[in-house]
């Protein structure tokens, strides 16, 4: 009888389950997701994030680290660790200890504390990065990864992912693009006379397709970020970004990341599982920004409510918009771009929306990375159409009650005064007039000389589309583009002629670089697989970036101008030492220049050497300039 009833004890025992009061613990991410020791700014917020964490008791025992406050917020599966690194601190693995006391019942009435412990391994490491400078000295290129040339078919697509397909024959969906295939093409871009690369964002985009007009489209373009410390798989991942930048370094390229601090996708893994409502900016019903600047550069008559909406309003339904006045959102923001510089050793930014984001963040952002790494090129992306609007965005000379410290806009006043230029017949206001007149009030930024400059980008009509096809104007273009103040950049396939305008979507201005894929036809990587006109073209834009780099009249002189006449555009390019003449034409026949108005430039020079064509000019008083034409003069002594 006792044997049997201990028997019965003993199954009871083993199948009646324990009950748990209180839910265990578990971490699923830390962000960022390992940082470095030596930083100037010794403050750190780690964002940990896992289910029923808010209660736990955190600890960090690792020498020259000090945990000084956790922060828990609306959503209990959320900590937001403050932690001071002191100067001292070794690298090495970090463990951030959570415990938690959960009561278990054993039995019908009897109940048992038991902790619970979560080690969360945590890596601090050295700093090895440097960025490059990155200025008026240089050349830079701007890719659209998915478009430009697939290295790895076997990234193409992955059925885990919110997009599945990749298909190169849909002009909305993925192509398969990727970073290996950027970097197969290396000394493409030197041949070229490029020095830098610009990449549209490779972050993680694991966002679905979206209904956009009448057709479904991918977000293969990158602006929809689902997880900042992830590069696409579809590109390659963390691993190929890493190769390609230590690769582009070691043939003297330099690299610049979009950033993206406006806004989000709507798959970001946060949104799933919001920290607090206010990580985004809410409204009671949905309110799509009104994309005018106005509102924020009126200081003088403008509104809060217009304000409010220009600022704080979605870009588009499916970009949730980031409130950065929260101050974990800002951290979170900030930490990442520092953490991008260390990790893949990036040497610039491009800022996607500058002008939408929150100024006074945007200001804190731009001095962090600064002080982490002086003199790092930054370029917002302001598309205004107002020099003043421009300005305003940027380290100006204007007097007003809120300052800028974006280093350089993308100098879109002046993109579209190239296109306008070389659209109208000259005139009073009108053709090389628009460039004189945009030029003539770079005295409202600090240095113009950083302004980045282009013709054309991923969100506009393909430039040679624009300029009607015209070869002469394609050149006058590129030459100013080359030649005059600013960091100029180039869109891919701009060097090749390719054409098309944003009809029926944007998608028709980023096609595929033909020769990108195993299967194509063509091969504009090579002479041999370019028509003569676009060999043409490639080689004017090589001939002159690749003299632009050795000259520092162009790269680091000053520009004089003067007022077009006749259709005849002239300016200079002048240090102490060297002087570089150019001359444009938009006449439409062949004209006699005559020198004595430019004595101030020209004086004490006796000939000249044409870049373009090699010819030694002996007689600088009068110059036979041919109609439409572009004219690159050094001049000597």
């Amino acid at each position: 009888m006792k044997k049997n009833l201990l028997f019965w004890i003993i199954v009871w025992a083993i199948s009646f389950p324990f009950t748990q009061f209180g839910q265990t613990p578990s971490v699923q991410r830390v962000n960022p997701t390992n940082w470095y020791v030596g930083m100037k700014n010794p403050k750190l917020q780690l964002l940990v994030y896992g289910k029923n964490i808010a209660d736990c008791d955190v600890k960090i025992n690792y020498q020259g680290v000090s945990l000084d406050k956790v922060n828990k917020v609306e959503n209990p599966n959320y900590l937001f660790l403050d932690l001071t690194i002191s100067p001292e601190t070794k690298a090495g693995q970090m463990d951030i200890e959570l415990s938690k006391t959960i009561k278990i019942q054993k039995g019908k009435k009897k109940f048992i504390d038991q902790i619970v412990k979560i080690t969360q391994p945590f890596q601090l490491q050295n700093r090895t990065k440097k960025p490059q400078v990155i200025d008026s000295k240089d050349f830079i290129y701007l890719i659209l990864p998915d478009r430009f040339s697939n290295g790895d078919p076997s990234n193409d697509k992955f059925a885990d992912m919110a997009d599945t397909q990749a298909d190169r024959s849909n002009p909305y969906l993925r192509h398969g693009g990727d970073l290996l295939g950027i970097q197969n093409h290396l000394d493409y871009f030197k041949e070229l006379g490029v020095t830098t690369l610009w990449l549209n964002p490779v972050i993680e985009n694991d966002q679905p397709q979206t209904k956009e007009g009448d057709a479904m489209r991918s977000a293969y373009h990158g602006y929809g970020f689902t997880d900042q410390y992830n590069v696409d798989r579809r590109l390659g991942g963390n691993e190929a970004y890493k190769k390609l930048i230590d690769a582009a370094h070691a043939k003297g390229l330099k690299v610049i990341q979009d950033a993206v601090y406006n806004h989000v996708g709507i798959n970001h893994w946060i949104l799933k599982d919001l920290p607090m409502k206010n990580w985004l900016n809410q409204w009671d019903t949905y309110t799509n920004t009104s994309y005018r600047d106005e509102p924020v550069v009126d200081i003088t008559h403008g509104n809060k409510a217009d304000f409010n909406v220009m600022q704080n309003g979605w870009f588009v339904p499916f970009l949730p918009d980031l409130n950065q006045k929260n101050e974990f959102v800002a951290n979170y923001l900030l930490q990442h771009a520092l953490w991008t510089v260390e990790n893949f050793g990036i040497d610039g930014w491009r800022v996607d929306t500058y002008q939408y984001n929150d100024l006074p963040f945007m200001n804190r952002v731009n001095d962090a990375l600064e002080a982490e790494y002086p003199k790092i090129f930054i370029t917002g992306e302001n598309a205004v159409q107002s020099i003043y609007s421009q300005a305003f965005y940027v380290k100006n000379n204007i007097n007003l009650p809120f300052k800028s410290n974006l280093p350089s806009p993308n100098d879109f006043v002046l993109a579209n005064a190239i296109n306008d230029a070389l659209k109208e017949d000259f005139n009073w206001g009108k053709g090389f007039n628009r460039l004189y007149s945009t030029l003539a009030a770079d005295a409202l930024y600090q240095d113009s000389n950083l302004n980045m400059t282009f013709v054309d980008n991923h969100d506009q009509d393909r430039y040679f589309s624009v300029i009607g096809e015209d070869l002469n104007k394609y050149k006058l273009g590129l030459g100013f583009l080359l030649t005059t103040r600013g960091v100029p950049h180039l869109y891919y396939g701009t060097e090749n002629l390719t054409k098309n305008f944003k009809n029926p979507s944007d998608a028709e201005v980023r096609k595929d670089f033909e020769g990108g894929w195993a299967d194509d036809k063509v091969n504009k990587f090579v002479a041999s697989g370019r028509t003569e006109k676009e060999n043409e073209a490639f080689e004017f834009v090589k001939k002159i970036a690749n003299y632009r780099k050795n000259s520092e009249a162009i790269t680091t002189g000053k520009l004089t101008q003067y007022l077009p006449q006749d259709g005849i555009y002239v300016y200079f390019r002048h240090t102490t030492d060297k002087t570089v003449m150019v001359i444009m034409s938009q006449s439409k026949e062949e004209k006699t220049l005559d020198t004595k108005r430019f004595a101030e430039n020209i004086g004490g020079f006796s000939s000249a050497k044409n870049i373009m064509t090699d010819a030694t000019i002996s007689d600088l008083k009068s110059l036979k300039i041919p109609a439409m034409s572009f004219t690159l003069l050094e001049l000597q002594k």
